[in-house]
């Protein structure tokens, strides 16, 4: 199959997937969007948001509909790497036998991050940038595709330990969840209080999803494109000459060359959605607020302003 015809099966596949969690998931497109952009570009995705917006149920809902293995992992303070890991013991032949640890599945819930030692957040480091994990100086490769969804509760930060910016730069995305609207709440309050139950149908194996971010990869971007992304990155850079006036008065640090390179990619994956063949300016506006919102490190006149990550993203447009 060529490539454009890939593309077009994929945009009808995509608007399949997004009916089929929509029957559990009442509103939040937005979220569940980049969601889906993050696992068809091959990266992570972080969700902020107050207990009981449905975090869980939404990646569990998106893990059925992609057909994929899923697993959930409560990160506490006393959560220690071979926990997520897995560890070896000794099998009955006195032989060391390596039991395989939460972290062993296609998708992986990575339940309140800040909540754990930076250790076991450590522990999570490997297998996202690697796809592999190394235990008792074993190699062990991770089944693709894979992908690692991390909750933060933004009210609570007593007891923490905040994510460091290396490892928060590792998620292509940071997704903020808000309240539903009136409307939303009532219909969720409809479906959830009766005895019906949704059934949500797997739409996609593990290969179709590889197949699908191979053709996403490949597709063409002009160089006027990436250099307005790339632009745009230098732009959050407060000591850079093109940063602007928000930008050198309200952030410490700026994002790195791992921003411009998600925002690439999710852009081609936020034109292959939309039925287009190679991603333009508007697709990189589109994805910018979601790759650029955890990588910009505001200082504390930003904070007292109240001037907020979106107001600064969008200064760069």
């Amino acid at each position: 199959m060529s490539d454009v015809a890939a593309i077009k099966q994929f945009v009808k596949k995509y608007l399949a997937l997004k009916t089929e969690v929509a029957k559990v998931i009442v509103g939040q497109d937005e979220v569940v969007n980049q969601i889906l952009i993050s696992v068809f570009s091959g990266g992570h995705s972080l969700l902020i948001g107050v207990p009981g917006l449905a975090k869980t149920l939404m990646v569990n809902t998106i893990a059925q509909a992609l057909g994929l293995d899923f697993k959930r992992i409560q990160f506490t303070p006393d959560l220690m790497p071979s926990d997520i890991l897995g560890s070896e013991i000794l099998d009955e032949n006195r032989q060391f036998k390596f039991l395989k640890g939460p972290i062993f599945a296609n998708i992986i819930l990575a339940d309140e991050i800040n909540r754990t030692p930076p250790k076991t957040q450590a522990a999570l480091l490997e297998a996202m940038q690697e796809r592999a994990v190394t235990v008792a100086g074993h190699h062990y490769k991770l089944s693709l595709p894979y992908f690692v969804l991390a909750t933060q509760n933004p009210i609570e930060q007593e007891g923490t330990y905040p994510l460091p910016e290396a490892q928060l730069d590792r998620f292509m995305f940071a997704i903020n969840l808000e309240y539903p609207s009136f409307d939303e709440e009532v219909q969720v309050v409809k479906a959830t209080t009766t005895d019906v139950q949704a059934t949500v149908n797997a739409l996609f194996t593990a290969e179709e999803i590889i197949n699908f971010q191979n053709v996403i990869r490949r597709i063409p971007v002009a160089d006027n494109v990436i250099e307005y992304a790339v632009s745009m990155v230098a732009k959050t850079r407060p000591k850079a000459s093109t940063a602007t006036d928000l930008v050198k008065e309200f952030i410490d640090w700026g994002a790195g060359p791992r921003a411009s390179q998600n925002l690439i990619l999710a852009a081609k994956t936020h034109a292959a959605i939309n039925g287009k063949f190679s991603p333009d300016i508007e697709n990189v506006q589109a994805v910018a607020q979601g790759v650029l919102r955890h990588r910009i490190i505001k200082n504390y006149k930003a904070e007292a302003e109240g001037i907020t990550d979106k107001q600064i993203i969008k200064s760069l447009f």
